[in-house]
């Protein structure tokens, strides 16, 4: 090989180091990766409570680099906390919008809408076990208290949501109070919900939230 040869080879080489180096996520997508990861290490049945250390360490990056993106822990998991609520709310939207444009009676919209959205949040869960951990609180514990309150939040949103629906069934049935009906039905079917996603998380992920659904909705309904 001559000198021009080498001098070429070794050129060629160094931009080639240079293009790796360069290849870097973009801050949006490293934000993504570190949810992402988080979010995989919450999926671990008996997880201990995930640290900076063990989440730099899984990215294989500096725990300097995980605050260049998140200012704290607490808002790596507000992160998740967004997927959680964007990803429900928004399926919970077209239940209602597509159940009431089926042109049924009131009193039916109202108890497929409320049957959907339970159903939903069950496949929810079990399709997402480390979002399960977030939703019941399990993954909050000694992290910053206003996290647990936005979950609660969440579940208040969940709990007038099927007040709504479940207020044209009250009226349909004749009772003298379906406000007051439709509230103490919502509060049982939240509490459900949440007593599922709760053992689901608690059983290390064995106990499906989905178990004889069908069923236990005929009673409470």
């Amino acid at each position: 090989m001559s000198d021009t040869e080498k001098i070429a080879s070794v050129d060629t080489a160094d931009s080639d180091a240079a293009s790796t180096v360069r290849k870097r996520p973009k801050p949006g997508e490293r934000r993504g990766q570190i949810l992402q990861a988080l979010g995989t290490m919450l999926e671990q049945p008996g997880a201990e409570r995930v640290t900076t250390a063990a989440l730099a360490a899984k990215l294989e990056v500096s725990e300097a680099a995980l605050y260049r993106h998140f200012a704290s822990k607490a808002q790596m998991f507000e992160g998740l906390i967004e997927f959680i609520e964007q990803s429900v709310f928004t399926l919970v939207n077209q239940i209602i919008e597509r159940e009431a444009a089926s042109g049924a009676a009131a009193a039916d919209v109202g108890l497929r809408q409320v049957t959907r959205i339970v159903t939903m949040l069950m496949q929810f869960g079990e399709k997402n076990p480390g979002m399960t951990r977030v939703m019941v609180g399990d993954a909050l514990v000694f992290e910053n208290e206003r996290l647990q309150q936005r979950m609660n939040q969440f579940f208040d949103k969940i709990e007038a949501i099927f007040k709504q629906c479940l207020r044209p069934i009250s009226e349909t049935c004749g009772s003298a109070s379906p406000t007051l009906d439709a509230q103490v039905r919502a509060s049982v079917l939240t509490a459900f919900v949440a007593g599922r996603l709760q053992r689901f998380a608690r059983s290390g992920f064995k106990r499906v939230p989905s178990e004889h659904l069908d069923l236990s909705l005929q009673q409470i309904l």
